[in-house]
This record gives structure tokens, sequence and C-alpha cells, in this order.
């Protein structure tokens, strides 16, 4: 069943480890199937060397487990989540990334300081509300996702591809689990830039609306310009 997903999802998932963005067993990537309602994710806690696709454990939009001999990723409810709540989104990634971490950690969001950022976010990479208590207590990978879902209200999920979740680290998505995948990176890089920015200026601010406007709708929105038709 979605094979071409799953090898997708594998795929994802290994580019995670060859961008440095994974150590071990963290982190997870998934692809849904929206013909299908069905998604595809990183079966929890096995070495990525001895992934193949036929491994990744294939779930309704519930998280109930359709295919699969193996237990599906713990993160597996924040995926679904995000899937439910964001239509047009068609992969998620999650990893524990050293920069776009530290971030999470110190309860801050990356701001807009320069161009690069601005190709990709059209403001900060923003950053999630502590869970209360009874939030992790209970439900915890769900209550992650509906803290994502919260800090994203109003904003288009295709414009601010990823958020940070306090004191946890970065959840990315896209068109499909590649370009998830693809938005880890960002996330990790703009986040390294970010703090070299800081250390360098802790007085530094955000590039202004206008730069910041001009950057991202020359690559997202109807009046794109940037590379080839």
């Amino acid at each position: 069943m979605l094979e071409k997903l799953r090898a997708e999802v594998l795929e994802a998932n290994l580019e995670l480890v060859r961008r440095g963005l994974v150590i071990y067993t963290f982190g997870n990537a998934s692809g849904v199937s929206r013909e299908h309602g069905l998604v595809a994710i990183k079966p929890s806690g096995v070495p990525y060397e001895k992934m193949t696709p036929a491994d990744m454990v294939i779930t309704d939009l519930e998280g109930k487990v359709v295919e699969g001999a193996l237990r599906p990723s713990s993160d597996l409810p924040t995926h679904v989540a995000l899937y439910r709540a964001f239509p047009s989104i068609g992969g998620v990634v999650h990893t524990h990334s050293r920069h776009a971490t530290a971030w999470a950690q110190a309860g801050r969001e990356i701001p807009c300081f320069g161009t690069t950022h601005a190709d990709y976010f059209h403001g900060p990479v923003p950053l999630t509300a502590p869970l209360a208590a009874e939030e992790i207590h209970d439900d915890y990978e769900a209550n992650t996702g509906v803290a994502i879902i919260r800090r994203m209200e109003g904003l288009d999920a295709l414009g601010c591809p990823g958020a940070l979740v306090h004191g946890h680290g970065p959840f990315t998505w896209g068109k499909n689990v590649m370009d998830a995948a693809h938005m880890a990176v960002i996330v990790e890089e703009l986040a390294a830039m970010a703090w070299m920015t800081v250390t360098i200026n802790p007085e530094a601010t955000p590039i202004s609306h206008a730069q910041r406007d001009k950057h991202h709708f020359r690559k997202h929105g109807p009046k794109a310009y940037y590379g080839q038709k």
C-alpha cells in the first residue's frame, strides 16, 4: 500500500541524516496521501541505516495504524493534527537540530534579521506557548500539535512553513514530505545565522517590512518572479 509515498518518506528521513539534522534515532518525517486519507511515517526508535520503505507505518488521519509491523513514531499525533488543520500541506518533519532547538529551549522565536530568512518566512519563525502541566501529562504529542495550530492562527501554513515548540524543537512542513525536509534544513540554517547575528550584535533588529516583503513575495504568491516558469 502506498509504495511511492513510503519510498518518499524514507528518502526524506534519510535526507535529515545526510544534512546532519538528526543523530541516532532522533527526528521523524511523514507524508500524507490526501487521495487516500492516509499517512506514512517513520517507525519509532528504528536506526535510520536499517530502515526500508516497507518499514514506514501507514495510519489514518486519526493516527490509527492501517498497515505496518512496527510502531509509528511517538510524534504521530502531532503530525496528524497538523494534517487535519492545514489541508495545503503534504509532509511534516520534526528534528532536534542543534541551533533551532537552542532557540526553542531559550524560549525565543527566530527573528527575520535578513533577506535569506525572508525568502522562506514572511516574518519570524514562530514559537509556541509553553504547554501546561496537564497538557504534558495527558495526550502530550496531540497537545503539541494543538499548540502549533494555536500559534499558527491567522498565518498561512505555506507562507510560514514551520514553528518552534517551546522547550522542544522545530516542526516544519511543506507541499510534500521532501519540501518539509528541505524546510527543516532551512530552519536550522536560519537559526544558526540568527544566533551568529545576535552574538555579533546583541542589539540587532529585524529587517524592514519593505525589504522583508520584497524578498518573500518575489518567491511566493501570484506576483512571484524568482526562478523559471
